[in-house]
C-alpha cells in the first residue's frame, strides 16, 4: 500500500528513530518497504538498512530534493510517505493515513497530506524555533512535517526537482491548500 522514503544524511541515530516508529505500520499491512536514502556514502546507512530489512539507495548529489527524486523513483508501492530522517509519529497514524488513503481513493480527487508538526518537549527552544513557529503558522507546512501522496500525483505534478534549493517547499506550494490536509497525527522531530 504504502512506500516510506527516508532521505538519511548518513546519520544512524535519527534514521533508527523514525523507522522505530515505522514498525507498528508495517506490522499492520499499512508499509509495503522502506527505502533509505543516503549520498553520504559512509557505509552506516546501508548497514542501517541491511539489519533492519529496508531497501538502501545511494544517490549522486548532495541535495535533499536529489535524496527526495531518488527515493520516489525507486519505490514500488501506489501510495508515496516521505519523513524526514528523526520524523516519529505519534500513535494513530496508521489508521488516519489509511482512512485518507481510502478517502482519496473513493472520491477520486488528488489530495496529499502533510502531518501536525510538534516540537519535541526534550529540545532546547531558541529563536529560531519560533521563528519556525511563525512561518508555519503564516505559509503553511515546511519539509519537515512529512508528505502523504498517490504515486500518480506525486508525477502529474513533476515530483520533487532535484536540482532546486528547498524543494520540498515548491513541491507544497504546488500542491497548494486546497489539494493538501492537515492530518491529526502529529510528527515530532528528535535528534
Amino acid at each position: 500500500m504504502l512506500s516510506v522514503i527516508i532521505p538519511t544524511e548518513g546519520v544512524e541515530q535519527t534514521a533508527v528513530a523514525t523507522l522505530a516508529a515505522l514498525v507498528p505500520g508495517a506490522a499492520a499491512g499499512v508499509i509495503k518497504e522502506v527505502l533509505l536514502v543516503d549520498g553520504t556514502r559512509n557505509g552506516v546507512i546501508e548497514r542501517v538498512a541491511d539489519v533492519a530489512g529496508c531497501r538502501f539507495i545511494g544517490f549522486e548529489g548532495s541535495s535533499q530534493g536529489a535524496a527526495l527524486a531518488a527515493g520516489a523513483l525507486q519505490a514500488r508501492s501506489p501510495w508515496l510517505m516521505f519523513l524526514p530522517a528523526g520524523a516519529v509519529l505519534e500513535t494513530g497514524w496508521i489508521e488516519e493515513t489509511t482512512q485518507f488513503i481510502q478517502s482519496v481513493a473513493s472520491s477520486g480527487r488528488d489530495r496529499a497530506a502533510v502531518f501536525r508538526y510538534a516540537r519535541s518537549p526534550y529540545a532546547d527552544t531558541g529563536f529560531r524555533d519560533a521563528l519556525r513557529a511563525v512561518v508555519r503558522k503564516l505559509v503553511g507546512p515546511l519539509g519537515d512535517q512529512g508528505l502523504l501522496i498517490a504515486r500518480d500525483h506525486y508525477d502529474r505534478i513533476g515530483g520533487y526537482p532535484p536540482q532546486a534549493r528547498r524543494s520540498e517547499a515548491r513541491l507544497l506550494r504546488r500542491l497548494g491548500r486546497s489539494s493538501r490536509t492537515m492530518l491529526r497525527s502529529r510528527i515530532v522531530m528528535v535528534g
